[in-house]
C-alpha cells in the first residue's frame, strides 16, 4: 500500500493512494500514530479506507510529508558519490568510510512535501539537491542484527537532502556539522510505500534494485540504481540501533546516489561548477521506480540575520 498525508479542501488528512485517488482513513488519525500502533493496524486502516471512504482525485490534494519523523539519520552509502565529491577537494574516499555506514542527524522540523517550494537558505550561493531513498522504521528496537532489523522497516519514501554547499563547506572546517548547510529543507514523499510492495525488487545480495533519476528544469542530470548502495537498509538500521533505540517514524536516508545524484559530485568530477548551482525558479524532479516522483521549485529565501564574530578571551 501507499500511505500519504495531504491537505484537501483546507483539511489535513491521511489515507491511502490508489488509482490516482486519495482514500482518507475512516477516522481522523495521523499516519505516524498508526505506524506506532504497528504494521497490522496500519494495513487494516488502509483496507478500510480503500473500501469504506469517499476518495478524491490526487490532483485535488496538496501532498505533505507522509509523516513528521522524530529523527532523520542521513547516510553516505554510495561510493561513487563520495568519490566524486572528494575529487573536488583533491581527495579520495577515506578508509574509514569502508568500515561502517556513516550518518549524520539532520533537522526533522525542516521536512516539506513532494511539490512544495524550497526557499534558498539564508546566505547561500551554491544550492544543491541530493537524490536519496529513505527507509521508515515501524517498530522500536536496539542492538539489532540486520536480520532482525528487516522486521523493523515498515516502508520507504523518496528523500531530497537539499544542501547549501558553500555554508556546509565553511562550517565543517570546525569539525562539526553539517549544520545550517543542511537545515532549510528536506523533501519526503510523495508517500510511504510499504516494504512488502518493494520486496519483488530485492536482488540476491539483499539490495532493493530500483531505478533512480533526477532532472533540473526537465533535463536529466543523474541516473543510478539503488542496488549500488554499499550497505542494505537492514544493515543501516542495525548500525543505527547499536547502543541505542530506533523508534517508529525514524527516517534512515540512503545517502546521495552516484552518477549525478547531486551537483557537488558533478562539480568534483568536472573540476568546475557545471551544471551551475540551483537558483530561484529552478525545478528539481526526482523519480524512483516503485515509489513515485518529487517535484520542487526553488524560490527566493530570506537574507541572513547578522551575528557578531566570536569574542576572543585572554
Amino acid at each position: 500500500m501507499k500511505f500519504a498525508t495531504y491537505i484537501h479542501a483546507g483539511k489535513r488528512q491521511s489515507g491511502v493512494i490508489a488509482d490516482d485517488r486519495a482514500h482518507p482513513f475512516e477516522r481522523p488519525v495521523d499516519l505516524l500514530a498508526l505506524i506506532m500502533e504497528g504494521k497490522d493496524s496500519l494495513c487494516r486502516a488502509g483496507e478500510r479506507a480503500l473500501t469504506g471512504s469517499l476518495p478524491v482525485p490526487l490532483a485535488d490534494v496538496r501532498l505533505l510529508p507522509p509523516l513528521q519523523p522524530p529523527t532523520v539519520r542521513d547516510y553516505m552509502t554510495f561510493e561513487s558519490h563520495v568519490a566524486g565529491v572528494a575529487r573536488g577537494y583533491g581527495d579520495t574516499v577515506p578508509d574509514e568510510w569502508y568500515a561502517a555506514p556513516a550518518f549524520y542527524f539532520t533537522n526533522p522540523y525542516a521536512v516539506i512535501g513532494a511539490h512544495d517550494d524550497v526557499p534558498m537558505p539564508p546566505g547561500c550561493l551554491r544550492f544543491d539537491f541530493e537524490l536519496e531513498v529513505a527507509a521508515v522504521i515501524g517498530k522500536a528496537g536496539r542492538d539489532l542484527t540486520p536480520e532482525q532489523a528487516h522486521e523493523h522497516i515498515i516502508g520507504y519514501t523518496i528523500l531530497n537532502d537539499w544542501s547549501a554547499r558553500d555554508l556546509q563547506g565553511r562550517e565543517m572546517k570546525v569539525k562539526l556539522g553539517p549544520a545550517k548547510g543542511k537545515d532549510t529543507a528536506t523533501t519526503l514523499g510523495p508517500w510511504l510505500v510499504t516494504a512488502d510492495e518493494l520486496e519483488p525488487h530485492r536482488n540476491t545480495e539483499g539490495f532493493l534494485d530500483l531505478a533512480l533519476s533526477v532532472a533540473v528544469n526537465g533535463e536529466t542530470v543523474g541516473r543510478d540504481r539503488l542496488a549500488n548502495m554499499a550497505w542494505t537498509f537492514e544493515e543501516m538500521a542495525a548500525y543505527a540501533s547499536r547502543g541505542t533505540w530506533i523508534r517508529p517514524g525514524d527516517v534512515l536516508g540512503s545517502g546521495t546516489c552516484g552518477n549525478g545524484g547531486c551537483l557537488a559530485e558533478l562539480w568534483g568530477r568536472n573540476g568546475d561548477l557545471r551544471p551551475p548551482p540551483l537558483t530561484p525558479g529552478d525545478t528539481v524532479t526526482m523519480a524512483v521506480e516503485g515509489i513515485g516522483t518529487l517535484k520542487n521549485t526553488v524560490t527566493e529565501g530570506v537574507p541572513p540575520i547578522p551575528l557578531p564574530p566570536a569574542r576572543l578571551r585572554q
